[in-house]
């Protein structure tokens, strides 16, 4: 059984008072003594907390553990969701005049059917109590942003200053030596949340479209690229 910081796990540092409690209090046992053996049973608590959870993530941080698990099967959920979206866009989409409409939303839903996969890379990075987010990369990140921000209007303008904002958030956290990752898997979490949303709506309207009117198209090939300007943040925040 592999040891685990009993400070993540609450209920295993309560155990060990409790224990420490009794073995000076009632037992009347020195202090000198019932200090390790408390500490040792709030280690020995948080390892068998620790075995009981079903992620394999090794990411010594249950509550970064359990956000990336929660990304994780909101990606596998929008993965699934634009494989709907391609069936339903190949059987409706089938004019001569409609070709590029189908190839633009038959990308977005190729882009989204990859987030499992970028996701998954990234549970792996992050992987062991070492592997904080370096002030590099999130500068690296930062720039990225920053750039694509003087050239988004819209929607896009202002999903990109939320990130832009999270970013030197999280920053000044990792420059303060604090663990930075969880943080930047809430940012990952929202973004792939209205993603799922911006599919939604193509899909809906996708579904209640005249097709063959020019304004309509127009508005599905505008969710279109709004889907892809998202998946493009998640793939800067991943990368």
């Amino acid at each position: 059984m592999k040891l685990a910081n009993p400070f993540y796990y609450p209920i295993a540092i309560l155990v060990g008072g409790i224990v420490l409690v009794l073995g000076v209090r009632v037992a009347q046992l020195s202090g000198v003594v019932m200090i390790p053996v408390a500490a040792g049973v709030a280690t020995l608590g948080a390892a068998v907390l620790r075995s009981r959870q079903p992620t394999a993530l090794k990411l010594d941080n249950p509550a970064l553990e359990r956000e990336l698990q929660s990304v994780q099967q909101q990606a596998q959920l929008l993965a699934r969701q634009s494989e709907v979206l391609r069936t339903e866009a190949t059987r409706l989409l089938t004019d001569a005049v409609q070709m590029e409409l189908l190839g633009i939303v038959q990308y977005a839903c190729d882009r989204a059917s990859e987030l499992p996969d970028r996701i998954d890379a990234l549970a792996h990075r992050l992987q062991g109590s070492d592997s904080l987010l370096s002030v590099h990369d999130l500068q690296r990140q930062l720039g990225e942003a920053e750039a694509r921000l003087r050239n988004s209007t819209g929607v896009a303008q202002e999903q990109l200053n939320q990130l832009v904002l999270g970013l030197r958030r999280n920053i000044q956290l990792a420059q303060q030596g604090q663990d930075a990752r969880q943080a930047q898997v809430l940012s990952l979490s929202t973004l792939i949340l209205d993603a799922a949303g911006v599919l939604q709506a193509l899909q809906n309207k996708l579904r209640t479209a005249n097709l063959k009117n020019a304004e309509e198209t127009l508005e599905l090939r505008s969710l279109s690229e709004e889907l892809n300007s998202f998946q493009e943040n998640v793939d800067l925040l991943v990368s």
